[in-house]
């Protein structure tokens, strides 16, 4: 049986018919592409900064660390923002701070530097110009019958990045160094401001916003009183602890364990790309099967991928199989998360409170990087690392299975 779309207000009729909905989707997707690859690709530059100036793993894990805690803190705030005045001038900001961070990193000779513009600037900037801020303009800005497919294709254009960046970063640090490969991909990030105009909205103005007309603390007060949501954003801390870690400290792993860093780069890029086929699969369950039970199930079964990783003797094979593998578990938590804040809230405050969730999404990736770091200084070794994301996982799957699916219960207006 099929459902009709909300029908948009006269006033938002003309913006949908200037810009057709499968536009909105891939200028969304190329923004998500383009801001998710050179954070996808932070494990590249692991080695050859830390070779150049004699840091040890904890210096370069601890900036990325704070990239991740302050991506997570500012993206409420660039969502509240987003939803009060549109995304495009989040966008921009975002893109311009981003391309900053990157070409100041280029430059960052000394500890503090280096935490100030890999950590802080690319931090704030990736709050405003990431895959959060596009997903939740696809569900302000498409069809109901768009959204469950929109938000699996905006999630699996940043793992094209993630696909895309790392082998691309490896050959020009090969041809040109380490310093001209963060220049370049900062002027990247600057055609994000450009392409962010598809997906512009006058003030206020969200074409299909569902939900009361709340003010922003008595939406917050709503969502944090629910069981369900609090359940929901403490599943989610796990996805950010196992993502941060991998990604920046996967190719290192495998470097110690006798593997070449151009296999590191290339399990990036296969989980990246293993990652296209799982988000827009979790995207087409999400409105087939239950959320929770879907999100359950991805918990589960990275535990189990990553526990067989450790134990199994390093290999091109392996390394490969271990990449296809949790990509197909990579970031397909995202849409059954993203679906699951609208159902119980609408999309009127989408981006904040999913904002809220990947702030503790952010925070687990902010400890399993400079967890992984530290733990590789004072040990030598990532293993306990490892064993406590298997242990996570089991957590959050369990975490997610209390969640109940269905809008928050609101008191009905009485006539005056």
């Amino acid at each position: 049986m099929t459902h009709a779309a909300p029908r948009p207000s006269p006033a938002a009729q003309g913006s949908l018919a200037a810009r057709a909905p499968l536009a909105v989707v891939l200028c969304g997707c190329l923004i998500a592409m383009l801001t998710f690859g050179p954070r996808a690709s932070s494990g590249i530059f692991l080695l050859p900064m830390t070779h150049e100036y004699g840091w040890g793993r904890d210096t370069f894990g601890l900036a990325i660390a704070i990239q991740n805690l302050l991506w997570g803190v500012g993206t409420p705030f660039a969502g509240a923002v987003a939803d009060r005045f549109g995304v495009t001038r989040v966008l921009c900001v975002g893109a311009l701070l981003y391309a900053l961070g990157l070409i100041a990193m280029a430059y960052a000779a000394t500890p503090g530097l280096l935490h100030l513009s890999a950590g802080v600037i690319i931090g704030f900037g990736l709050s405003g110009c990431s895959f959060n801020i596009v997903l939740a303009a696809f569900g302000k800005m498409l069809p109901e019958s768009w959204r469950p497919l929109a938000f699996g294709a905006g999630t699996a254009a940043g793992s094209f990045g993630q696909f895309l960046f790392p082998p691309l970063a490896n050959g020009l640090i090969g041809a040109v160094g380490w310093q001209e490969t963060l220049i370049i991909f900062g002027f990247a990030m600057l055609m994000v401001m450009p392409i962010s105009l598809a997906l512009a909205t006058p003030a206020k103005s969200t074409p299909h916003a569902s939900g009361p007309q709340q003010s922003i603390g008595a939406a917050l007060r709503e969502a944090f009183r629910h069981p369900s949501y609090v359940f929901l954003v403490l599943g989610f801390f796990t996805c950010g602890f196992q993502l941060a870690f991998v990604t920046t400290h996967l190719p290192a792993y495998l470097a110690d364990r006798g593997l070449s860093i151009t296999i590191g780069g290339w399990t990036l890029a296969v989980i990246g790309l293993a990652n296209m086929v799982g988000s827009l699969t979790s995207g087409w369950l999400s409105s087939r099967m239950s959320r929770r039970w879907l999100l359950a199930l991805i918990y589960f079964a990275r535990a189990i991928v990553i526990a067989a990783f450790v134990l199994l003797p390093a290999s091109p094979v392996t390394s490969i199989g271990f990449g296809v593998a949790i990509g197909l578990l990579w970031l397909s938590t995202v849409p059954p998360t993203s679906g699951l804040v609208m159902l119980m809230f609408g999309t009127r405050y989408l981006a904040m409170l999913y904002g809220f969730a990947f702030f503790s999404h952010q925070v687990g990736g902010f400890l399993g990087v400079w967890l992984g770091g530290l733990l590789y200084e004072r040990l030598g070794s990532y293993d306990l690392v490892w064993w406590l994301s298997v242990a996570l996982s089991v957590a959050s799957g369990l975490i997610n299975l209390p969640i109940i699916e269905r809008p928050v219960a609101r008191p009905e207006p009485q006539p005056a």
